[in-house]
Protein backbone atom coordinates (compact mmCIF):
# COMPACT_ATOMS: atom_id res chain seq x y z
CA UNK A 1 0.00 0.00 0.00
CA UNK A 2 2.97 2.30 0.59
CA UNK A 3 3.75 2.42 -3.11
CA UNK A 4 0.08 3.15 -3.79
CA UNK A 5 0.16 6.21 -1.51
CA UNK A 6 3.48 7.33 -3.04
CA UNK A 7 2.00 6.93 -6.53
CA UNK A 8 -1.09 8.83 -5.41
CA UNK A 9 1.10 11.73 -4.21
CA UNK A 10 2.81 11.89 -7.60
CA UNK A 11 -0.55 11.54 -9.35
CA UNK A 12 -2.05 14.35 -7.28
CA UNK A 13 0.85 16.67 -8.11
CA UNK A 14 0.49 15.86 -11.81
CA UNK A 15 -3.30 16.29 -11.59
CA UNK A 16 -2.86 19.67 -9.89
CA UNK A 17 -0.78 20.98 -12.79
CA UNK A 18 -3.06 19.38 -15.38
CA UNK A 19 -6.07 21.14 -13.81
CA UNK A 20 -4.14 24.43 -13.71
CA UNK A 21 -2.97 24.05 -17.31
CA UNK A 22 -6.41 23.12 -18.57
CA UNK A 23 -8.08 25.85 -16.54
CA UNK A 24 -5.78 28.52 -17.94
CA UNK A 25 -6.01 27.11 -21.46
CA UNK A 26 -9.80 27.26 -21.32
CA UNK A 27 -9.67 30.76 -19.83
CA UNK A 28 -7.22 32.37 -22.26
CA UNK A 29 -6.76 30.20 -25.34
CA UNK A 30 -10.26 28.78 -25.80
CA UNK A 31 -11.96 31.93 -24.40
CA UNK A 32 -14.17 29.95 -22.01
CA UNK A 33 -13.48 31.61 -18.65
CA UNK A 34 -16.28 29.82 -16.77
CA UNK A 35 -14.96 26.38 -17.69
CA UNK A 36 -11.46 27.58 -16.84
CA UNK A 37 -12.56 28.85 -13.44
CA UNK A 38 -14.36 25.57 -12.72
CA UNK A 39 -11.19 23.60 -13.47
CA UNK A 40 -9.10 25.90 -11.28
CA UNK A 41 -11.60 25.64 -8.43
CA UNK A 42 -11.36 21.84 -8.73
CA UNK A 43 -7.73 21.76 -7.61
CA UNK A 44 -8.55 21.51 -3.86
CA UNK A 45 -10.52 18.32 -4.57
CA UNK A 46 -7.22 16.71 -5.50
CA UNK A 47 -5.88 17.47 -2.02
CA UNK A 48 -8.98 16.04 -0.41
CA UNK A 49 -8.57 12.77 -2.33
CA UNK A 50 -4.98 12.47 -1.14
CA UNK A 51 -5.89 13.18 2.48
CA UNK A 52 -8.70 10.61 2.46
CA UNK A 53 -6.47 7.95 0.90
CA UNK A 54 -3.63 8.50 3.39
CA UNK A 55 -6.00 8.49 6.36
CA UNK A 56 -7.82 5.37 5.13
CA UNK A 57 -4.51 3.58 4.63
CA UNK A 58 -3.42 4.35 8.18
CA UNK A 59 -6.81 3.50 9.62
CA UNK A 60 -6.73 0.10 7.90
CA UNK A 61 -3.62 -0.83 9.88
CA UNK A 62 -0.73 0.39 7.76
CA UNK A 63 2.43 1.54 9.49
CA UNK A 64 2.95 5.24 8.80
CA UNK A 65 5.77 5.85 6.37
CA UNK A 66 7.38 8.85 4.75
CA UNK A 67 4.65 8.84 2.08
CA UNK A 68 1.95 9.53 4.67
CA UNK A 69 4.00 12.41 6.05
CA UNK A 70 4.70 13.75 2.56
CA UNK A 71 0.94 13.65 1.91
CA UNK A 72 0.36 15.97 4.90
CA UNK A 73 3.23 18.24 3.82
CA UNK A 74 1.86 18.31 0.26
CA UNK A 75 -1.59 19.27 1.49
CA UNK A 76 -0.24 22.04 3.76
CA UNK A 77 1.89 23.40 0.94
CA UNK A 78 -0.91 23.13 -1.58
CA UNK A 79 -3.34 25.04 0.65
CA UNK A 80 -0.82 27.83 1.30
CA UNK A 81 0.96 27.98 -2.06
CA UNK A 82 -1.66 26.55 -4.43
CA UNK A 83 -3.51 29.76 -5.27
CA UNK A 84 -0.18 31.61 -5.52
CA UNK A 85 1.05 29.06 -8.05
CA UNK A 86 -2.18 29.44 -9.98
CA UNK A 87 -1.83 33.24 -9.89
CA UNK A 88 1.82 32.94 -11.04
CA UNK A 89 0.74 30.80 -14.01
CA UNK A 90 -2.29 33.01 -14.68
CA UNK A 91 -0.15 36.15 -15.05
CA UNK A 92 2.10 34.37 -17.55
CA UNK A 93 -0.80 32.92 -19.54
CA UNK A 94 -2.47 36.34 -19.64
CA UNK A 95 0.79 37.85 -20.91
CA UNK A 96 1.39 35.17 -23.54
CA UNK A 97 -2.16 34.66 -24.81
CA UNK A 98 -4.23 37.71 -23.86
CA UNK A 99 -1.86 40.67 -24.26
CA UNK A 100 -1.61 41.08 -20.49
CA UNK A 101 1.23 42.96 -18.84
CA UNK A 102 4.52 41.13 -18.32
CA UNK A 103 5.08 39.54 -14.92
CA UNK A 104 6.74 41.76 -12.34
CA UNK A 105 10.28 40.89 -11.41
CA UNK A 106 10.96 39.90 -7.82
CA UNK A 107 13.17 42.26 -5.83
CA UNK A 108 16.70 40.91 -5.46
CA UNK A 109 18.23 43.57 -3.24
CA UNK A 110 17.62 45.81 -0.25
CA UNK A 111 14.63 46.06 2.04
CA UNK A 112 12.18 44.95 -0.64
CA UNK A 113 14.08 41.69 -0.97
CA UNK A 114 14.21 41.31 2.82
CA UNK A 115 10.46 41.88 3.04
CA UNK A 116 9.86 39.26 0.34
CA UNK A 117 12.05 36.76 2.21
CA UNK A 118 10.16 37.37 5.46
CA UNK A 119 6.86 36.94 3.67
CA UNK A 120 8.15 33.66 2.21
CA UNK A 121 8.94 32.44 5.70
CA UNK A 122 5.46 33.37 6.94
CA UNK A 123 4.02 31.27 4.11
CA UNK A 124 6.32 28.41 5.12
CA UNK A 125 5.11 28.81 8.71
CA UNK A 126 1.47 28.60 7.58
CA UNK A 127 2.23 25.53 5.47
CA UNK A 128 4.06 23.93 8.42
CA UNK A 129 1.15 24.70 10.75
CA UNK A 130 -1.44 23.13 8.45
CA UNK A 131 0.73 20.11 7.67
CA UNK A 132 1.65 19.62 11.32
CA UNK A 133 -2.00 19.79 12.41
CA UNK A 134 -2.80 17.12 9.82
CA UNK A 135 0.11 14.97 11.01
CA UNK A 136 -0.93 15.34 14.66
CA UNK A 137 -4.54 14.56 13.73
CA UNK A 138 -3.33 11.37 12.04
CA UNK A 139 -1.30 10.52 15.16
CA UNK A 140 -4.35 10.95 17.36
CA UNK A 141 -6.68 9.16 14.96
CA UNK A 142 -4.47 6.07 14.57
CA UNK A 143 -3.55 6.19 18.29
CA UNK A 144 -0.74 3.65 18.00
CA UNK A 145 2.74 5.00 18.77
CA UNK A 146 4.46 2.02 17.14
CA UNK A 147 2.74 2.66 13.79
CA UNK A 148 3.08 6.46 13.77
CA UNK A 149 6.66 7.09 14.89
CA UNK A 150 7.60 8.28 11.38
CA UNK A 151 4.92 10.97 11.50
CA UNK A 152 6.35 12.37 14.75
CA UNK A 153 9.81 12.35 13.19
CA UNK A 154 8.52 14.26 10.17
CA UNK A 155 7.03 16.96 12.43
CA UNK A 156 10.39 17.26 14.24
CA UNK A 157 12.45 17.47 11.04
CA UNK A 158 10.06 19.91 9.42
CA UNK A 159 10.21 22.08 12.54
CA UNK A 160 14.01 22.07 12.30
CA UNK A 161 13.83 23.04 8.61
CA UNK A 162 11.37 25.81 9.48
CA UNK A 163 13.86 27.13 12.07
CA UNK A 164 16.72 27.11 9.56
CA UNK A 165 14.50 28.88 7.02
CA UNK A 166 13.68 31.48 9.68
CA UNK A 167 17.38 32.20 10.25
CA UNK A 168 18.06 32.52 6.53
CA UNK A 169 14.93 34.54 5.72
CA UNK A 170 15.30 37.01 8.57
CA UNK A 171 19.05 37.38 8.07
CA UNK A 172 18.23 39.59 5.06
CA UNK A 173 16.45 41.98 7.45
CA UNK A 174 19.62 42.40 9.49
CA UNK A 175 22.03 42.19 6.55
CA UNK A 176 20.17 43.23 3.38
CA UNK A 177 21.57 42.00 0.10
CA UNK A 178 23.23 44.92 -1.71
CA UNK A 179 23.27 45.38 -5.43
CA UNK A 180 26.80 44.93 -6.78
CA UNK A 181 28.53 46.72 -9.62
CA UNK A 182 26.11 49.61 -9.84
CA UNK A 183 27.46 53.03 -10.73
CA UNK A 184 26.85 55.98 -8.40
CA UNK A 185 24.68 57.57 -11.10
CA UNK A 186 22.31 54.59 -11.06
CA UNK A 187 22.21 54.57 -7.26
CA UNK A 188 21.17 58.25 -7.17
CA UNK A 189 18.14 57.79 -9.39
Amino acid sequence: MESLIAALIVGCEIAFWVFVGLGLTFRYVLKQPKVGALLLIGTPIIDLILLIAAAADLRSGAVAGWEHGIAAIYIGASIVYGHRLIRWADVRFAHWFASGPPPQRKPKYGQDHAKRERHGWYLHLASWAIGSVLLIALLLWVNDDRRTETLRDIVRYWTLILGIDFLISFSYTLWPRNQKNVSNETKNR
